[in-house]
């Protein structure tokens, strides 16, 4: 599989952990030309995790390059999560992260001195006969993490590697212990790289939204909330609101700074809209089309027509209802195993 890069020019995305670590092990193995490269950004104990990196670098005996991306991811990132919540929206701060710095502003620096950048996703690319690169899922269902890619561009894809899409999780961790890595890398990271010992909302707490009203569809007030940054669509626990069977929340309305909650059933819905919809494809299939829909990284893709939005994003409608559809996380659209495109949830 990596035999294609035997004397290229690598640079691998490394964080420590056992995935990045075992991809820069295997591109040694495959005989590639392979240095490492981390990003300091906002991570709580960044000291620590350079240190951890460095000590993996050393055992590969590899070059460490180490890039201060903080006051851009701050600013593209952080901001746009904090926007997000305060705008009555649950964001993807990993899916913008990968677009707009890991594969965006890290890519650009890995190219002015190498061919590839490589990092530990559990995702695959394949060539189409057009020339075009065609983004795949994981082979492992459990791990794969094509969804989170789901903003990369056909320049960004032409110049990566993910040398653990064809493998399981399993076979990663047992071929970092083959290599001598166990107790270099560290635990799993979290799935957001910024929080630590911190819920989401005590990390926007300074944003300063107010208490407001938790009110029914129906517009009863029933209750009062801390903040819409506290809730998210479906989410049932912490509203203190007793009653003979749940209630969930169902919608957000930031400009009324008012929380809206229902009954289970009011979470269903068959249709959705996506804005910002980028085709990593290459260009947009021809719409409408059947294609299988994620809705949230967990959400198991379900058959849905996407069709062509009059304002320039798309509108999909399930065969079959969804729970839960949540504005500001995003619907990537598949068709069999390769990932087309995505756009944010309006």
């Amino acid at each position: 599989m990596l035999d294609c890069l035997k004397n290229k020019a690598v640079t691998v995305a490394m964080s420590g952990g056992v995935d990045s670590s075992t991809t820069a092990a295997l591109l040694l193995e495959s005989g590639a030309r392979v240095r490492g490269i981390y990003m300091a950004l906002a991570q709580p104990d960044l000291e620590h995790q350079i240190r951890r990196v460095q000590g993996v670098a050393a055992a590969l005996n590899i070059p460490l390059e180490v890039v201060d991306l903080q006051a851009p991811f701050a600013q593209q990132v952080l901001g746009y999560f904090k926007t997000s919540y305060a705008g009555g929206r649950t964001p993807n701060p990993c899916v913008i992260c990968n677009r707009r710095i890991k594969f965006g502003l890290l890519l650009d620096r890995v190219l002015e001195t190498c061919e590839y950048m490589a990092t530990g996703h559990y995702a695959r690319l394949a060539k189409a006969p057009d020339g075009r690169v065609r983004l795949l899922t994981g082979l492992d269902p459990k791990k794969d993490q094509s969804y989170f890619l789901n903003q990369l561009t056909q320049a960004q894809l032409a110049r990566l590697c993910f040398p653990l899409g064809g493998q399981s999780k399993t076979q990663t961790r047992e071929q970092a212990a083959a290599k001598g890595l166990t107790g270099l890398h560290g635990a799993e990271s979290q799935d957001v790289c910024f929080l630590k010992d911190q819920s989401v909302a005590q990390f926007l707490d300074d944003l300063g939204i107010k208490p407001g009203p938790i009110v029914t569809s129906a517009g009863r007030e029933i209750g009062r909330h801390q903040g819409i940054h506290h809730y998210t669509v479906g989410q049932r626990r912490g509203l203190g609101i007793p009653d003979a069977t749940p209630y969930y929340v169902v919608r957000l309305e930031a400009d009324q700074n008012t929380v809206v909650v229902g009954k289970e059933d009011e979470l269903w819905q068959k249709t959705l809209r996506v804005t910002g919809v980028n085709w990593s494809s290459g260009t947009a299939p021809l719409l409408p089309r059947e294609l299988l829909v994620k809705i949230r990284y967990r959400h198991a893709a379900t058959p849905a027509l996407v069709s062509a939005d009059p304002a320039g994003g798309c509108q999909v409608v399930f065969g079959e209802p969804q729970r839960a559809v949540t504005p500001g996380q995003f619907a990537v659209f598949y068709q069999d195993d390769e990932l087309l495109g995505g756009g944010e949830i309006l």
